[in-house]
Order: C-alpha cells, then sequence, then structure tokens
C-alpha cells in the first residue's frame, strides 16, 4: 500500500512537472544550429523561419552556423546537447544520406527528437555563363565528351550539390572531375568567375544569379517545371527523370527533449511556414513552405526514414564514402 502511494505520488509529481514545463517554455533564447556555412542555402532557410519562430515562442532563436564534416560537426553537437529544448538543429536532407556517407559517424541520425518538416527546395543545374552548349541536350554531350576536364564544383562530401552530382554522374553513367570546397558560397563564387564550369544547387543559392544573368541554367531537378523559372526545362523533359531530387530541411532536437518542448516548438513552426511574408520570401527562392500536416514531429520522422532507405543503395553503388 505504501508502495502504491509512493508511484502515485511521483506520477502526480512527473505531470504536474511537465505541466509547469509546458507553461514555462521558453523563458530564454534558443540556439538553432545549421550544420553549413553562413549565406548558403540551408542557412537561409533558417533564418527565415527562425525569425518568424520568435515571434510566435516570444523568445529569440540564435542561429549559429557550424559547418564543416558535410555537415555532421553540427548534428554531432546538437546530438550532444542538453535535451531541454533550448538547442535545435536545422539540417537538410544530409541527415539521412549520412547514415550511409559516413562509416564512423559519432551519432545516430535516427537518435533525434523530431520537430518537422520545413520545405523541399528544387535544385537547377547551372555552370558559367559562357559555357558553350545553349540546352539541358547538348550540356550532357558536352559533359560525356570533355569528361576527363570538365569541373564540377560542390559543397563537400554529403553537401546537396553532391549528392546531386552523385545522382548525375548515375544517370548519365558518366564519371567527370568534382571539385568540392568549403560550403557553397566559395564554390558559387568560383562558378561566377569561370574557375569550374558547372554544378547543381538548390533554387535558394541560384535564383538571384540565374534571374541576373551571371550563371546559365540548363534544367530543374523536379518532376515539374518551376513557377519561377518556367521555360527552365526538367531533368525528366531530358531523358534523366532518376536526377530528380528535392532538398528537404526540417528540424529536430537532441534525444530526450521533453515532448512539450517539440510540440511547441512545431507549432511555432506551423504558424511560421502559415506567415505570409515566409511564404513570398520562399516562392521568391523559387521554393514553398511545407504544409502543416508535414511540419510536425511524427511527418519528419517518417520522412527520414524514408529517405536513408532511398539513399543507401544510391550512395553503395557510388562507392563515396567518408571517413
Amino acid at each position: 500500500m505504501a508502495l502504491s502511494k509512493l508511484l502515485g505520488a511521483l506520477c502526480a509529481a512527473t505531470v504536474l512537472s511537465s505541466a509547469a514545463y509546458a507553461e514555462g517554455y521558453p523563458d530564454r533564447q534558443i540556439t538553432m544550429v545549421v550544420p553549413f556555412s553562413a549565406g548558403g542555402p540551408t542557412d537561409t532557410v533558417a533564418r527565415l523561419v527562425a525569425e518568424r519562430m520568435s515571434a510566435d515562442l516570444g523568445q529569440q532563436i540564435i542561429v549559429e552556423n557550424v559547418g564543416g564534416a558535410g555537415g555532421t560537426l553540427g548534428a554531432g553537437q546538437v546530438a550532444d546537447a542538453e535535451a531541454d529544448g533550448y538547442t535545435i538543429l536545422l539540417h537538410h536532407i544530409g541527415m539521412a544520406t549520412s547514415a550511409t556517407l559516413y562509416r564512423n559517424l559519432a551519432y545516430d541520425p535516427l537518435g533525434f527528437e523530431y520537430v518537422g518538416l520545413v520545405t523541399e527546395v528544387p535544385m537547377v543545374v547551372v555552370a558559367r555563363k559562357d559555357l558553350e552548349p545553349t540546352d539541358f541536350a547538348s550540356f550532357i554531350e558536352y559533359v560525356k565528351a570533355n569528361k576527363d576536364t570538365v569541373t564540377m564544383a560542390n559543397a563537400g562530401i554529403g553537401a546537396a550539390s553532391h549528392l546531386c552530382g552523385m545522382l548525375f554522374q548515375s544517370a548519365i553513367d558518366t564519371q567527370f572531375v568534382t571539385v568540392p570546397y568549403k560550403g557553397t558560397g566559395p564554390a558559387m563564387t568560383d562558378l561566377l568567375g569561370g574557375q569550374v564550369d558547372f554544378m547543381c544547387d538548390q533554387t535558394t543559392n541560384t535564383t538571384q544569379q540565374i534571374q541576373g544573368g551571371t550563371i546559365k541554367a540548363y534544367a530543374a531537378t523536379t518532376p515539374e517545371r518551376l513557377s519561377i523559372f518556367p521555360d527552365l526545362p526538367t531533368v525528366a523533359e531530358g531523358g534523366l527523370a532518376q536526377m530528380e531530387v528535392a532538398i528537404w530541411h526540417g528540424i529536430y532536437a537532441p534525444k530526450g527533449t521533453p515532448a512539450e518542448a517539440t510540440e511547441r516548438l512545431s507549432a511555432a513552426l506551423q504558424m511560421a511556414l502559415a506567415d505570409e511574408g515566409v511564404i513570398k520570401a520562399m516562392a521568391d527562392l523559387g521554393t514553398a513552405p511545407s504544409p502543416a500536416a508535414d511540419a510536425t514531429p511524427a511527418a519528419l520522422k517518417a520522412k527520414l526514414e524514408s529517405e536513408i532507405a532511398r539513399w543507401k543503395p544510391i550512395i553503395e553503388a557510388a562507392g563515396v564514402y567518408a571517413d
């Protein structure tokens, strides 16, 4: 009898503690870790939603860039952080591919709590503005004919641009020279300067340059043409449907973070993604917010699990790994 009373008291205390936590959270600023450099496409998405989420939460979300190792350094930092709801991670598709790409990963990509999906960003195959081919078909032939000298930039192993490059090589059954950079920013700088020939990157990082005519666009990696670039063909129109990919982004928290915190963050995320200013800003970057049904812990968990399964055979077939 005494034991049952004790257990009852403990359960009641837990319920009261959870209720108090939920009522008081958040009571200080939150750090959102972005595992890539400032100014890149993932950073752009993060700062956009962080500002609106901050307004809803009543506490500021500070974006901290922790780049390196294809996003695994920042993800590892969050995995090791205190599970109190005050450190979160905004990561892209690399959260799924790292499970296979890195043979000595210091954390389990599935070992996080989930907040929700943020957006799926299309990618575009772009090149230096003076590259010879005039359309996607001739571009493919050009790459095949010059595979020993043509250069494709990427933001490092595990980056979205690297993953798209792997799909391209597989789709045209051709290995060409790839040039890794420490982030999308320097890769784009060298593309603009003509030091590399082409790259595949997210619309959040290429739209302004395409519109300004400083780089040349060949194809979008989406099933349908992009509303922002209606005249740009898709990779499927060029016969490369297997190259279709969108770079989805999600928000995570350390394992053990109270459900009250992740649910509150998810609610703030849904509010942010429904904001007219966020919708317009994303549209200007060639993307759109995830619907409310996807900005949930369950939807992000399901997406991550399915994407790990999708990319595992692709990466294994390419034989590209990192320590």
